[in-house]
């Protein structure tokens, strides 16, 4: 049986790849420090013998936490989705407040899990994000455009620490010839979203069941691709396990996009709520579009998402109103 470490795997999508990599028969060893991630993702996980939870921090040595668990044992695989996430400043999971965790988690937390996974020979795959493209000047975006950046702006601590994390992530590709691979990750929602994270999926329905003004920041112009868990956790193992996907960046994400007006006018119709649309200030530096073109995984991973947002909200809809 192969082992796999999954860094930030009581986080929202860590938790789903968990649970995955658990039913295709791996090991799984799940690193989190609970900053952002919630113990509650992973309780139906603990009891199952090839499952360990660890609760540490990516950012200390590894040889502190992980050599008693890997003693005299191979690590074939490590996923690194350890960080901070959410932009939206009121929610006290946003990377906006934990700026210096966010950037020691892509920058330091990067470096460790990279010199683990040179050590074990393990393969690596490192989560970045459509943010590293900043407020785009193109669209659909591809891989190869280098983005519209603003290296100090209030969302340069997860922006630029991302960028960093891939650039770390290069400089052992080039200089050890380390087996890594890089994913963009887009909007991604689904079931086990924290109530609180303060993504707009999770805002909107949640406004909306309770019949509380749905929030808008700016006119609802800007435009993002949703993509339902199950389509992401799917285009990630075809990332790490692919034999073709050594050294090569990959968009993950959904093509259809939609404004975020449109989004909230869909969930309130999917939950046939009362609420009004209430429509505050834009934040500095929030992108304008967000569309990932996935050509390269559509033809190197043979991936592409199958879940349509109207079915994706329905399922997480009925998540949250289970709760």
């Amino acid at each position: 049986m192969q082992t796999v470490l999954v860094a930030g795997g009581a986080g929202f999508i860590g938790s789903h790849l968990c649970n995955s990599l658990l039913k295709d028969k791996y090991k799984v060893i799940c690193i989190d420090s609970l900053i952002t991630g919630d113990k509650k993702n992973i309780e139906p996980l603990l009891k199952n013998p090839n499952y360990k939870f660890i609760q540490e921090d990516i950012t200390r040595p590894y040889e502190k936490w992980l050599s008693p668990i890997t003693k005299n044992s191979r690590l074939d695989y490590v996923f690194h989705l350890a960080s901070p996430a959410s932009p939206n400043k009121k929610s006290k999971k946003s990377y906006i407040n934990y700026p210096i965790e966010t950037l020691l988690a892509n920058s330091l937390g990067t470096y460790n899990l990279l010199e683990m996974a040179q050590k074990f020979e393990s393969k690596f795959l490192y989560t970045s994000s459509s943010e590293i493209y900043g407020d785009p000047a193109i669209s659909p975006q591809k891989e190869t455009y280098f983005g519209n950046v603003n290296p100090n702006g209030i969302r340069s601590v997860y922006d630029e620490g991302k960028r960093f994390g891939e650039a770390m992530t290069f400089g052992y590709v080039r200089k050890y010839n380390l087996d890594a691979r890089i994913i963009r990750i887009f909007n991604t929602y689904g079931p086990m979203m924290q109530k609180d994270d303060g993504r707009v999926v999770s805002n909107f329905i949640n406004q909306a069941i309770e019949n509380t003004s749905l929030t808008i920041y700016g006119k609802g112009t800007q435009t993002r691709s949703f993509c339902f868990i199950d389509d992401m956790v799917l285009g990630i193992k075809r990332a790490m396990f692919s034999s073709l996907s050594r050294g090569e960046v990959f968009n993950l994400g959904h093509t259809e996009e939609k404004t975020i007006l449109e989004l909230a006018k869909l969930i309130k119709s999917l939950t046939d709520s009362q609420s009004e649309i209430e429509f505050e200030e834009l934040p500095v530096d929030d992108p304008k579009t967000r569309r990932p073109d996935i050509t390269k995984a559509r033809e190197i991973l043979g991936w592409e998402p199958k879940i349509t947002i109207e079915e994706g909200l329905r399922k997480t809809v009925a998540y949250f109103e289970d709760l």
